[in-house]
């Protein structure tokens, strides 16, 4: 039995949900072990959540935020957790109304309030693949590769709502092509404007209801493919929507991910076990 007392914040970005903990003044300790973190992510037994985050001091920007999936292993980047962490640094009065720099493992990234929600810059995907090499099944159409702080592959579907998400993206995430598997995303359009989006998160090891990274590998393939133009917007499976819009620079896309940030609730944690 761990007694822990740390204060923490539960927060939900498009239904993606983490434990977040101010660490600036206190190292989190016994808290970034894995077990412990698993006992605290357990859903039904501990706070429940896809993965928990701490704020620290930073060296090249206002804040430096590391984020470990719910299995206690390390992520270098999570999109909705950097929505959220813009919207708890500006509640904790460490950044203001201007644009400012979060310090994540895969880089610096710029954070704002756009139009209302927390918007971040992102770099340019990498190791783009517009084949990627996978045998497909029924209702598929395509697969796709990118690399946005963490690999995924993008699965472009009849309907997502017919996909076998848990299974298929279960052997897709350890296909022997990726070296360090990856998030596999399953997307369908909505509409004419909008698409659907679902994913299988590597480290959680099943679907969760956003995946802000996955909207933008997302994105890119879709451009990429030539099935959208301009600004994607993504429904994810919570209901909610996650934006991706691109700037051009040097010919090369650097997108901006914008969402949802929520503080559910602030609470104290007391006996893990």
């Amino acid at each position: 039995m761990i007694q822990a007392g740390r204060s923490f914040y539960k927060m939900s970005g498009s239904g993606n949900d983490f434990v977040f903990v101010d660490a600036r003044a206190e190292e989190p300790g016994r808290l970034a072990e894995p077990p412990v973190i698993q006992m605290i992510c357990a859903r039904g037994t501990g706070v429940g959540a896809d993965g928990i985050v701490f704020l620290l001091p930073a060296k090249a920007a206002l804040i430096r935020m590391r984020y470990l999936n719910s299995d206690g292993s390390l992520a270098a980047l999570c999109g909705n957790a950097t929505l959220c962490a813009t919207r708890l640094a500006i509640e904790l009065g460490i950044g203001g109304s201007e644009e400012f720099d979060i310090e994540t493992d895969s880089g610096v990234v710029r954070a704002r309030m756009h139009v209302g929600r927390p918007e971040i810059d992102l770099q340019a995907a990498e190791d783009v693949q517009e084949c990627y090499e996978a045998d497909l099944v029924a209702g598929e159409r395509r697969i796709g590769f990118a690399q946005v702080g963490v690999p995924h592959l993008i699965v472009l579907c009849d309907d997502v709502e017919r996909a076998d998400v848990a299974a298929r993206g279960r052997r897709l995430r350890n296909d022997r092509g990726l070296a360090q598997g990856a998030n596999v995303n399953f997307v369908s359009r909505s509409g004419n404007a909008s698409w659907r989006l679902r994913t299988y998160e590597r480290g959680v090891e099943a679907e969760t209801l956003a995946c802000g990274t996955g909207a933008v590998a997302t994105a890119e393939l879709l451009t990429v493919w030539g099935e959208a133009e301009g600004p994607v917007s993504l429904e994810t499976r919570s209901g909610r929507s996650l934006g991706v819009r691109f700037r051009v620079d040097r010919g090369a896309r650097e997108p901006s991910l914008a969402g949802e940030a929520r503080i559910v609730f602030v609470g104290k944690l007391s006996e893990l076990g």
